[in-house]
């Protein structure tokens, strides 16, 4: 079977860090490889793990993503992960609802605004925290960002929030999200997802 090194490299990846973009590099050919002609056996794979594969023709994405009630392999967060996490998912379904953008971008200083908003009775990290933090959303393929030419500050800095992102934390409408957030503003550093 000619396919199995690209195999490899999809259930690789998948496992790894949960998503392949088939919008850049080579996740185009293993995107278009699985949802071409391998999408039911990468699934059958993945089933047994108490992952799903979610196909995303229109964001060009294959998604490993954990059944909560399966998998004992869900990544947890820090505090101000969770925090970021909350408000970027927030942002996207706010913009998905607006329907005003194809693609949901938004800069630190914006992030860092909606942070306070939304998280009232909690200190956010600060700006430089955030680096770190988006860092690792990053690695886990929920976000690219773009320093633009000739940024004099991380506030500058931009976030793309990638389709990914909802299906790690899926929030079935605004009020799961608030009672998720609720949690984290009570007494304590709060419950991280």
């Amino acid at each position: 079977m000619e396919d199995r090194a690209p195999l490899r490299d999809v259930l690789g990846e998948l496992l790894g860090r949960g998503v392949i973009l088939g919008s850049e590099g080579s996740g185009r050919e293993l995107f278009l490889l699985i949802r071409d002609h391998y999408q039911a056996h990468v699934g059958d794979y993945l089933a047994p793990l108490g992952l799903e594969l979610v196909v995303d023709d229109e964001a060009l994405l294959l998604q490993a993503r954990p059944r909560p009630e399966a998998c004992p392999l869900l990544a947890t967060f820090s505090r101000d992960e969770t925090l970021v996490l909350l408000a970027l998912w927030r942002i996207w379904d706010d913009e998905q609802a607006s329907q005003t953008a194809a693609a949901v971008v938004i800069s630190v200083d914006e992030l860092w605004g909606k942070l306070r908003l939304f998280f009232d009775r909690v200190e956010p990290p600060e700006k430089t925290q955030l680096e770190g933090v988006l860092a690792k959303l990053r690695k886990h393929r929920l976000l690219r960002t773009h320093r633009p030419e000739g940024m004099s500050s991380l506030g500058e800095w931009q976030i793309e929030i990638l389709p990914s992102l909802s299906r790690v934390i899926p929030f079935d409408d605004l009020e799961a999200w608030m009672l998720r957030a609720e949690l984290c503003q009570g007494p304590g550093e709060g419950p991280p997802l």
